[in-house]
């Protein structure tokens, strides 16, 4: 599937499967002290809580075997 264009001006999430949230947008990612992380437009967080780079996904999922599946048992089903 081709990348789609990135509006900045809208922050959208996306859970991938089996993978961090995908969070794209104008962004900054703070310490709870106010430290700034990262300023981006695209980055990934951290779902499966074995990261050494909290709150950044460093593909710890693959090894861990993490799993998240849309329409699985463990996913938001929203409102």
């Amino acid at each position: 599937m081709p990348e789609q264009p990135v509006d900045e001006s809208v922050v959208t999430i996306t859970p991938l499967d089996r993978g961090p949230n995908l969070v794209k947008g104008t962004i900054r990612v703070v310490t709870p002290s106010g430290r700034v992380l990262v300023t981006d437009v695209m980055t990934k967080l951290c779902r499966c809580g074995h990261s050494e780079d909290k709150p950044f996904c460093d593909g710890s999922h693959k090894r861990v075997g993490f799993s998240s599946v849309e329409n699985g048992p463990d996913f938001h089903k929203g409102e």
